[in-house]
């Protein structure tokens, strides 16, 4: 088969796939987003990658992973449809079971997700069915070329005189020109369906429902932020990370859309008094506000993936209370809507710290993004064992008889937060002028608070830098410290100690199991 006759049929096979994907979006709009193939089939894929791929996935792309595994997956699925479209041409059949295949594992990633229904294997059947159709119209119907430039003669016909012609010049140009107009419209009739349906998805959303809420005044304001916590310096990461800022990592491909007026959040497991909430009786409750630094435990050493909000919310310690759990529950399990857990010790919601079941940031109600109606926000734990977003139950139970979603698949089960620091100026490759230069950055152990940090430059003597003043122990600590940089290439190092008198490990540790650690060091050249 030549060159372009592999195209033609190429051609013809990634049409009937971007037909099947671009007609499921508008009919997932009825049944769900999670339902279309894409996502669904995308979920399944983060739920059962190596955790390497997944951590490398977050290296590179960090908070975008999911834009790339969505995108990188569309690539891989266009690979196969052109192949398939080639496999037609030879054989009809052979096509048409692949379309089949697909929709079949699309169906199925469907109806394996939380919560799934029958309704959700829809969008992969309608989409596979008219991809199918779509398939044969260009191969054997009537947008076929006519003849396929590769179309052996059949027993009655001449053989044509030899050409020098490149292959497939020989086709009826009307032939031609009705299979590239055709595959043409189709190909836009998916993209219009496709992009429609998001949109329409996105209508159907709870925006809408989120800025028609008025959150009460709490009754325990957040402390002030005081003077010259924030030291305002270029490239310093601000003291309070605004909404659109903060970092965000989680496994859901297309961000739930939960509607509040039917949102419901059950307390159940080992308790004396199962007890179900709605979000107006949340609201109703007196509400606390307090400033909380939440980490990620794939933030590597230097790294972006931390940030501090004020939240608003209620005490997760006494609704425990008023649930009453057995003596040896050491474990709730958050679970989200889209069937996420997170195990986090009943100790650390029920010891005084300021765990909350969080309704706003901010100032606002919570992002969509951020897990809006409710998540759970827990100072001194890694996200990945207390922060459920979008949560939707509390487990009480124990460590023995539950693993949480990222337990099994190589993470400690419990997570507490590393004591940490960074430097965010000079960045690392900057050039510098010789003189006065303000080194600055972060540094943070919540629920223990940062005691002091310490800079040194080539490996030499650690110097002491200035804290900032911070609202809590909760929160990270702005520092600076100010260097006369002489000529020439330098390494700057940082470490800090919280106040239990613990000094962060100069020991190099990956992220997996619970955290990374080690000395963020920055090289500067200085002029």
């Amino acid at each position: 088969m030549s060159t372009t006759s592999r195209r033609y049929a190429a051609l013809a096979g990634v049409t009937a796939a971007a037909v099947a994907i671009g007609i499921a979006e508008p009919v997932a709009v009825l049944t769900g987003p999670r339902s279309a193939p894409l996502v669904a089939v995308g979920g399944v894929v983060v739920d059962a990658v190596p955790e390497s791929l997944k951590q490398l996935a977050i290296d590179i792309f960090g908070t975008a992973d999911k834009i790339a595994l969505l995108v990188g997956t569309a690539l891989l699925l266009g690979a196969f449809a052109a192949l398939l479209g080639v496999l037609a041409v030879r054989r009809l059949a052979l096509g048409l079971a692949g379309i089949a295949a697909f929709a079949a594992v699309g169906v199925a990633a469907a109806l394996t997700r939380a919560g799934a229904d029958a309704a959700d294997a829809l969008p992969s059947l309608v989409g596979g069915g008219l991809g199918a159709l779509v398939l044969w119209l260009l191969i054997a119907g009537p947008l076929e070329l006519d003849p396929w430039p590769w179309s052996p003669p059949t027993p009655t016909t001449v053989p044509a005189a030899p050409s020098e012609s490149a292959p497939g010049e020989g086709v009826d140009p009307e032939s031609r020109r009705r299979f590239l107009t055709g595959a043409g419209v189709l190909l836009g009739t998916a993209t219009v369906a496709g992009l429609g349906g998001r949109w329409l998805a996105g209508r159907r959303g709870v925006s809408a429902a989120r800025e028609a809420i008025r959150l009460p005044a709490p009754v325990a304001p957040a402390p002030a932020v005081p003077a010259g916590a924030d030291l305002s310096l270029a490239q310093l990461a601000p003291y309070v990370t605004p909404n659109f800022g903060f970092y965000r990592i989680d496994t859901a491909l297309v961000v739930p859309q939960v509607d509040p007026a039917t949102w419901r959040l059950r307390i159940h497991g080992q308790v004396r008094n199962e007890r179900t909430y709605t979000y107006a009786d949340l609201l109703a409750r007196p509400l606390v506000e307090r400033y909380v630094t939440l980490a990620c435990v794939s933030n590597e050493v230097g790294g972006d993936l931390i940030g501090n909000a004020r939240w608003l919310g209620v005490p997760l310690r006494e609704l425990l209370d008023e649930v009453q759990p057995e003596e040896d529950a050491d474990q709730v399990v958050g679970r989200s809507v889209d069937g996420w857990t997170c195990g986090t010790p009943t100790a650390a919601l029920r010891d005084g710290r300021d765990a909350l079941l969080a309704v706003g940031m901010n100032g606002e109600p919570l992002p969509v993004e951020h897990g809006f109606p409710v998540r759970m926000v827990v100072p001194g734990l890694y996200g990945y064992v207390s922060a459920c977003k979008w949560v939707t139950e509390l487990e009480l139970t124990r460590f023995v008889d539950f693993d949480a979603y990222w337990v099994p698949r190589g993470w400690s089960v419990q997570g507490p937060i590393k004591t940490q620091s960074r430097i965010d100026t000079p960045r690392s490759r900057n050039r510098l002028t010789a003189g006065p230069v303000t080194v600055a950055g972060v540094a943070w152990a919540q629920h223990r608070g940062i005691r002091r940090v310490e800079v040194r430059v080539d490996g030499g003597p650690w110097q002491e830098a200035q804290l900032a003043p911070s609202v809590s122990v909760d929160t990270w600590v702005q520092w600076s410290w100010r260097w006369d940089a002489t000529p020439g290439e330098h390494r700057l190092q940082v470490r800090a100690t919280d106040t239990t008198g613990e000094t962060q490990t100069e020991r190099t540790q990956g992220v997996v199991p619970d955290g990374a650690t080690g000395w963020h060091t920055v090289t500067v050249t200085v002029r």
